[in-house]
């Protein structure tokens, strides 16, 4: 299975700073201690003509140029630096890469990505240009060029937090279906409408969460009843967690597992591809965070084995 890293690329944070830069290296290396099958690359670095498919131009040399006001990086998060720009890149990068790789081999991953509160025309929640918008556009785009076909596209966002900028970015676009399951009362304050949207109470725990998500896969599915997407971008955040700093619900380790099985499953069963994100863990302890995304690459390793039915 092909995995891109972009953990190269560290900010230099202020000290203190809530982001847990350091977990994607830790990630990676985890990944090649445990799961010799999966074969890691370094992302590559997406273009200017490949980020202005969603975000505007205005935004993007604001962006690349160092442009962007103290209020813009300060609803980003991150102050601005070369190496902010570069990492940014590489992040949209990596999701792009892996996006092509599941189309072929039918599961592949960013060991980072998942940036979903980036809208068109500015950065929000430590998310400066959104990776799963940009690799579904382009992917589309591909598509077109090499078969004259639509590649219809599913995102499910199982961040905790709403995926406010994938919303509005594909607002009026019925060939992309954004599924969203967060915690209600948790960032952002202001939601944005998804296609499907999922609310859950504060303290939600591991039963009544994986009922919901059965339902929205059936409410997915039942919508593209004929027209089945052909690639689905899987956002499969660790902040769900109860020892999530930044998250509101109560989901175990195993109740993670299972999430990440029943997704997979779905997809599989459908041959629907998946490229999968980290997206969000912001756990007290960061080896925790880091245990629970090493569950995700191994329940995607066991589907994409299953997909190509390769032995363990």
């Amino acid at each position: 299975m092909q995995v891109f890293h972009s953990d190269h690329f560290v900010l230099p944070l202020p000290e203190g700073h809530r982001f847990p830069m350091g977990k994607y290296r830790m990630l990676r290396e985890r990944v090649m201690a445990e799961l010799p099958a999966i074969r890691l690359h370094e992302a590559p670095v997406a273009s200017d003509g490949e980020l202005a498919l969603v975000h505007t131009p205005t935004y993007v040399n604001a962006v690349v140029d160092g442009l962007l006001s103290a209020a813009q990086q300060r609803e980003i998060g991150f102050p601005w630096t070369q190496r902010m720009v570069e990492r940014s890149r590489r992040s949209v990068g990596a999701t792009i890469a892996a996006a092509r790789c599941a189309l072929l081999d039918g599961v592949a991953a960013n060991l980072a990505g998942g940036t979903h509160h980036a809208s068109a025309d500015k950065g929000a929640g430590y998310c400066v240009f959104n990776d799963v918008a940009v690799a579904a556009r382009l992917m589309q785009a591909e598509e077109h060029r090499r078969q004259r076909r639509l590649l219809r596209v599913a995102v499910i966002d199982l961040d905790v937090h709403q995926g406010n900028g994938t919303a509005s970015i594909f607002r009026d676009d019925p060939t992309v279906f954004t599924l969203s399951i967060h915690a209600a009362k948790n960032f952002p304050f202001r939601k944005e409408t998804s296609d499907l949207d999922v609310e859950l109470p504060d303290g939600c725990a591991d039963l009544p969460y994986l009922q919901a998500l059965d339902a929205a896969l059936a409410q997915l599915w039942k919508r593209h009843d004929g027209a089945l997407p052909g690639l689905v971008f899987y956002l499969a955040g660790a902040d769900p967690h109860e020892a999530d700093r930044l998250g509101r619900l109560k989901l175990t380790a195993a109740g993670l597992a299972e999430r990440d099985r029943r997704v997979l499953l779905a997809a599989r069963e459908r041959r629907i591809p998946v490229a999968i994100s980290m997206a969000g863990g912001y756990g007290r302890v960061i080896e925790d965070t880091v245990g629970l995304q090493i569950n995700t690459l191994r329940a995607a390793l066991d589907s994409w084995r299953q997909w190509n039915n390769t032995p363990p």
